[in-house]
């Protein structure tokens, strides 16, 4: 494990900032860090308002999608909202399903079935809407290289509206608007939205047409939340102002489906980690196990007690869920020691039987033991399909693309990617891999990174720094929780294990002459020796408040430490 300290920023700059906003050199350094360098950026920063969400008709075709769907309602066609069967999918088609039938009637929803029709706009898609009378399908979270798909449904008399955050490949689809705030043309001034985010930029534009406020779209904010939560956006411009006002909907008055899910949760108020662990794995079992439809019919529930029950349902998939990622995970792991690729620069494992719905989770887990990109196929139909996973600054998706020759199709993003192969290009496009990870990768990427953001000492970790640190909230990626470096601290005797193999440890610490701070350090179990005796070490961490029986604790959660 590396630990590195975040350069830090011109001294002027944080000297003013500090003053200016009257908090101490290290928290102005940790704003500066985060290009946040005036009074006016930290007021914006502090105090997230929907006056600062950008006007929806920045974006590129967002006047041609507005009137196609004004023109469907007037002339009272059957419109589909089409979405992908992650969670951004499924909120995305939850959002602009309920706010287009709150207005009208005629509305259908479709996922489609990750193991029948895979990711993304489908053929057997658009024959459902064929067969139903459907001329006008609203594409979430998909559909921006969905050429043939769109060519397609245009021979059919339908039209597409595709809302999409992905890469645009070099042709567009001959869509009757493109809304994808990455595509070059486009000028919107954020470039970062979820593909739920887009959706709500579609639904503001609508809005404005019906002279709506803003304020009569906050109910939906819950599921845009969720999906930039789940989605790992960056929580910076319009994401951050989004998740929010989103959480605050999902503390004091999210949807029954939303509340049906965390209901049994014994925290009074939910951060977005929060909902990083808790609301986004279950929405995201439903398609994992089941069909992303029982997510849509979850989240659209108006009715408290039927949303608890397809909430109880969903349980039940994310259970079977837990339980197949961690046997695959085993044999992948297996796999890998035996086929001897334990030094290799990236991980590409295949076994037919591993369940389609969980190979993205277990890239991830095998990257926790095998620290390098990551690739996990498993049999679909008469192809391969694989969930890629990367590494720290290693964009997965550029080496898929050096390596396209030997796949079918392939999309994604710098960190995560999906793709399918034919059975016999499977070897060939392992060794390719292999080779162009080897040739490009940098040795630093090898070794996982803590970035740390200061040194300071306990007397600084005061109620004042910790009302401060709360205002940094909703966390994610470019404004991630300031992990801290402090040098020189015991344990004052209390240190234990803990846990079923005593893998994480629990201290009660001091610096100096410092208050004794308590400390959990989850997977540091191995690392037992170095506090005990109360020998020094320095630890790299994050300051936490831990609620128990409605008592509010500081408690410093480690990432690692050393002696």
């Amino acid at each position: 494990m590396r630990w590195t300290i975040k350069p830090k920023p011109s001294e002027d700059k944080i000297k003013q900032l500090a003053k200016a906003l009257n908090v101490e050199d290290f928290v102005a350094t940790l704003l500066v860090q985060r290009g946040i360098e005036t009074f006016a950026e930290a007021k914006a920063f502090f105090r997230p308002s929907l006056e600062h969400l950008h006007d929806p008709y920045l974006m590129k075709d967002m006047d041609k999608a507005v009137e196609r769907i004004e023109k469907a309602i007037l002339n009272q066609e059957n419109i589909m909202v089409f979405g992908d069967y992650d969670v951004d999918g499924t909120t995305a088609v939850s959002l602009v399903s309920s706010y287009l039938k709150s207005h009208y009637p005629n509305i259908a929803t479709y996922i489609p079935d990750r193991y029948l029709e895979g990711y993304g706009v489908s053929f057997i898609g658009i024959d459902y809407a064929e067969d139903n009378d459907i001329s006008l399908i609203i594409a979430l979270d998909c559909g921006i290289k969905s050429i043939e798909h769109v060519a397609y449904a245009k021979e059919k008399n339908i039209d597409f509206i595709i809302c999409d955050h992905h890469r645009p490949g070099d042709t567009l689809p001959e869509a009757v608007a493109i809304l994808d705030p990455k595509r070059n043309d486009c000028s919107y001034p954020y470039d970062e939205l979820c593909g739920c985010g887009v959706g709500f930029k579609l639904i503001q534009a609508l809005g404005q047409n019906r002279d709506e406020t803003i304020e009569d779209l906050i109910p939906y904010l819950d599921l845009v939340a969720t999906a930039i939560a789940a989605d790992i956006v960056p929580m910076t411009g319009e994401n951050r102002v989004l998740a929010y006002f989103g959480l605050k909907v999902i503390n004091d008055n999210p949807r029954p489906g939303i509340k049906a899910l965390v209901h049994q949760v014994k925290k009074q108020t939910l951060t977005i980690t929060d909902v990083v662990f808790i609301v986004a794995p279950r929405i995201n079992a439903a398609g994992r196990i089941k069909h992303g439809n029982h997510a849509v019919e979850l989240l659209t529930e108006f009715n408290f007690e039927q949303a608890q029950q397809f909430a109880s349902e969903i349980e039940q998939y994310n259970a079977d869920r837990k339980g197949l990622d961690q046997q695959i995970t085993k044999e992948a792991l297996n796999q890998i020691i035996e086929k001897n690729e334990e030094e290799r620069f990236s991980t590409v494992v295949f076994q037919e039987d591993w369940h389609k719905g969980v190979i993205g989770i277990v890239a991830s887990r095998l990257i926790e033991n095998y620290y390098r990109p990551t690739l996990v196929f498993t049999k679909s139909g008469d192809k391969y399909a694989a969930s890629a996973r990367s590494v720290k600054g290693f964009d997965v998706y550029n080496a898929l693309e050096a390596c396209s020759e030997h796949l079918e199709q392939f999309g994604g993003h710098m960190y995560a990617a999906g793709m399918t192969l034919k059975a016999e290009n499977y070897n060939q496009f392992k060794d390719a891999f292999e080779k162009k990870v080897q040739e490009t990768i940098l040795p630093e990427q090898r070794i996982p990174e803590i970035e740390i953001d200061a040194e300071i000492n306990f007397d600084q970790i005061t109620p004042k720094l910790i009302r401060i640190l709360n205002q940094f909230e909703p966390y994610g990626p470019q404004n991630m929780t300031p992990v801290f470096l402090t040098k020189n601290i015991k344990d004052t005797g209390y240190a234990k294990a803990m846990g079923q193999y005593d893998e994480h440890i629990r201290l009660f610490v001091k610096q100096n002459n410092s208050e004794g701070l308590a400390v959990i350090g989850f997977g540091l179990g191995n690392k037992m020796a170095l506090v005990t005796d109360k020998k020094p070490f320095e630890a790299a961490y994050c300051i936490d408040e831990n609620e128990w029986n409605g008592k509010i604790t500081t408690q410093l959660r480690l990432k690692d430490i050393r002696a």
